[in-house]
This record gives structure tokens, C-alpha cells and sequence, in this order.
């Protein structure tokens, strides 16, 4: 399902310029060296990635948990459910509940860390912004989020953030060079299509833990089975040798 984790990149990453931009038109490149530039951009791009992939990395563990008990199909369903849960709830049911709080503290000291490392132009800080950036809350990120859990896999977990961010980089790139480029009109129509997306990805995922046997979408669930004749025939030819070798003495 890495396909998704690029989709999730590439039209995500409208939402992201909305949410994140402001990082991006005020990272401290060089305007007068565009290699420099270039590498600059190269480092706070590896910085997100880096965070998204450490995110995929723990998040994967949990999948992988949960899949050694062999819920790996009904994961694929839950987490798709869940994204459709969270599209069709009303958002006043959200605002009712404050999810970030116990790790408020937290997201503080980011942007703080965020504000301090901005005002720097050392080779690190472009790294080190990139990697803040990817821990800040974001929606389309906790998206993500769930599709590293229905990796089922660490590796593979990681492997889908990483993906994941690969898709948000051209268009994150745009920002940095164009600074503000989307209107009001264009950032509305684009709030509208993003929960679309999710609702489809979403569906992807349920139809993937059904293992309907559609290739590369809904794959049947690889099942073992073992022979219990296995060994019957040749431990039969072993006795009879035997016998024969007892007969003959």
C-alpha cells in the first residue's frame, strides 16, 4: 500500500503548505547561492523525512504487535474505518475533546525550538528544522500515521512515512522558492478535496482487509498449511531396512 503513502504526499501536501508554510517561506536559505540554496532546502526536506520515518518506525512496532496475533487483515479494516470515523464525525465532537493536551508540553518546546533554530543560518540548522517540522501536529500526518500501523511491519512502517514525505517535497520545494502561492479560493477548494481523499484511501485499506484477491489492492491472506503425511514414507522405508538388516543376522 505504499501507492497511498505517495498520495498522501503529493495532495496532502496542499494542506501542508497551509499548515506548515510558514516554516517553509521563512527558512533562512541563501538567496544569493543556489547551490547553496539547493543544498540548504536538500537538508530541511531530510530533516522531515527523517522525523516521518522515525514516526513509521514506532508506529510499524505497534502494527507488528498487533499482527503477531494475526489481526493483520482485521488492522487493515480498523485503520480504514477509522479514517472514515474521523472524516464523518462533525468537527464540534472534536473541539469537544483537547487530544493534544497530555502532549502540549511537548509541542511547545517544538516550536520553540522551531523559533530559536529559525533565526540561525548554520549548515545544522536547516536539518534540524526539517526534523521539528515533521513532529509537529498535522492531520494528514496522523493519516499517515495510520498507515504505518496497518504495515504491520517496522521497517515497513517506516518505509510508508518515509514515502509519505517524499510526495509532500515538490510541492513544500514550490513554497519555499514561490513564499505564499495558493489564494484563499484555491486553499478552500482543497480543504474540501482532501477529506475526499482520505474517505478513498480509507475504503482502500477495508477492501485490502477483506482479501477480496484483487492484486495489488486486495490480496488473498497467505495461509500455511502442513502436510502431516510428510515424514510417513520415509520413516516407513527406514523401519523396513532395519527389519531386513535384524533378519538377516
Amino acid at each position: 500500500m505504499l501507492y497511498t503513502a505517495l498520495i498522501f504526499g503529493l495532495l496532502g501536501s496542499f494542506h501542508c503548505v497551509g499548515m506548515c508554510g510558514p516554516i517553509a517561506f521563512l527558512l533562512p536559505v541563501d538567496r544569493n547561492n543556489n547551490v547553496k540554496k539547493i543544498g540548504q532546502i536538500f537538508l530541511y526536506h531530510f530533516g522531515r523525512i527523517l522525523a516521518y520515518s522515525i514516526l513509521g518506525l514506532v508506529f510499524g512496532l505497534v502494527g507488528k504487535s498487533l499482527n503477531l496475533f494475526g489481526f493483520q487483515q482485521q488492522l487493515s479494516i480498523l485503520i480504514g474505518v477509522l479514517m472514515l470515523v474521523v472524516i464523518f464525525i462533525p468537527q464540534k465532537t472534536f473541539n469537544n475533546y483537547n487530544f493534544s493536551k497530555p502532549v502540549y508540553r511537548l509541542i511547545s518546546k517544538v516550536k520553540s525550538a522551531l523559533g530559536k533554530e529559525l533565526k540561525k543560518r548554520t549548515p545544522d540548522t536547516f536539518l534540524t528544522i526539517g526534523f521539528l517540522n515533521g513532529f509537529l501536529p498535522c492531520g494528514l500526518v496522523y493519516m499517515a500515521v495510520f498507515g504505518a500501523i496497518a504495515s504491520g511491519n517496522a521497517l515497513q512502517g517506516s518505509l510508508y512515512m518515509a514515502v509519505f514525505g517524499l510526495g509532500t517535497i515538490p510541492l513544500m520545494t514550490s513554497a519555499i522558492y514561490l513564499g505564499n502561492f495558493l489564494n484563499g479560493q484555491v486553499r478552500q477548494r482543497i480543504r474540501r478535496a482532501i477529506p475526499v481523499l482520505v474517505v478513498i484511501i480509507g475504503c482502500l485499506f477495508i477492501v485490502r482487509g477483506l482479501g477480496l484477491g484483487i492484486p495489488y489492492v486486495s490480496p488473498k491472506p497467505i495461509t500455511e498449511t502442513v502436510d502431516a503425511n510428510y515424514n510417513c514414507q520415509p520413516m516407513a522405508l527406514e523401519n523396513e531396512s532395519i527389519n531386513q538388516s535384524i533378519n538377516n543376522h
